[in-house]
């Protein structure tokens, strides 16, 4: 199976093309030859059951592979109890979201690690997922495939190593590897196909083969500050910043994975998806 490459979000040319309505996502994508879209609830699950039904089976009639992240606002690692309790209502109406637009995978942010060690934040994003894990279930959503993400800025629990982490509580988990955001938060350090090989080597390590060859991904290039990190996303246009694709599309190849790669650049995101469909077409045995 090959990759599955496609943006988060409406891109802009969508509207500068004459598109309108969200029924015409699957026409435009395939315009650029994107097989996969990531549905944003980051500032809420606002779509109702039926728009959710309807807009899968347009995608599904079109072939366009379906993920959704859910709220931005979700924090497993809270301290305060209620706000870990309202994270997992959050995750359901997700889930039950994805469900029903035929989406198999729910983006999720982890949280922050302020005011405690990264050790005590981890342990209770570990304990709120694991609970929403068995909610899910108790709920008709085991289906849903939870994908922690590896975030960009340095306070924020989300390192390539504490994401490995949750995915162990359940096989279910596929880890969301989001390179801008690690690139950002390590001031750089994706660099050539020797940082991604440690990224896939790290995966595969603690997970096994077959959750490195279906890893879900954002790719997009990100502005960062040190020691802060993530600053603002970018668009491929960008010369300073990177992480360049190239060597993760030779490396998606080499090592036969097939991973969702989502674009997430500032307002470009189909195009830049279709430049990293090409650059990984290079490699393709």
């Amino acid at each position: 199976m090959a990759p599955k490459f496609g943006t988060a979000g409406i891109p802009e040319s969508f509207y500068q093309l004459g598109y309108k309505k969200t029924q015409q996502l699957p026409e435009y994508l395939k315009r650029f030859n994107l097989n996969a879209f990531e549905y944003q609830c980051g500032r809420g699950v606002k779509i109702s059951r039926e728009a959710a039904e309807n807009f899968g089976k347009i995608c599904a009639e079109g072939g366009i592979q379906l993920s959704l992240h859910a709220p931005y606002y979700i924090s497993l690692s809270s301290i305060e109890t209620e706000k870990r309790e309202n994270s997992i209502k959050y995750i359901l109406e997700s889930a039950a979201a994805a469900k029903a637009m035929g989406a198999k995978r729910v983006v999720v942010h982890s949280g922050s690690c302020s005011k405690m060690t990264r050790e005590q934040a981890l342990d209770l994003a570990k304990d709120t997922l694991a609970k929403a894990a068995k909610m899910l279930d108790e709920n008709g959503c085991s289906e849903i495939r939870l994908c922690p993400e590896t975030m960009g800025k340095v306070n924020q629990l989300g390192t390539l190593d504490e994401v490995l982490e949750l995915c162990t509580i359940d096989e279910r988990f596929i880890p969301y590897i989001d390179f801008g955001h690690l690139n950002a938060r390590s001031f750089g350090g994706l660099k050539g196909i020797s940082d991604y090989e440690a990224v896939f080597d790290a995966i595969e390590n603690k997970l096994g083969n077959s959750r490195l060859k279906e890893f879900h991904s954002h790719f997009s290039k990100i502005e960062y500050t040190n020691p802060g990190g993530e600053k603002r996303h970018l668009t491929f246009a960008d010369a300073v910043y990177g992480p360049d694709f190239e060597p993760l599309a030779e490396l998606t190849a080499k090592r036969n994975c097939s991973p969702v790669f989502i674009c997430e650049s500032a307002g470009t995101q189909a195009e830049d998806a279709l430049y990293m469909l090409n650059a990984y077409k290079q490699f393709e045995k």
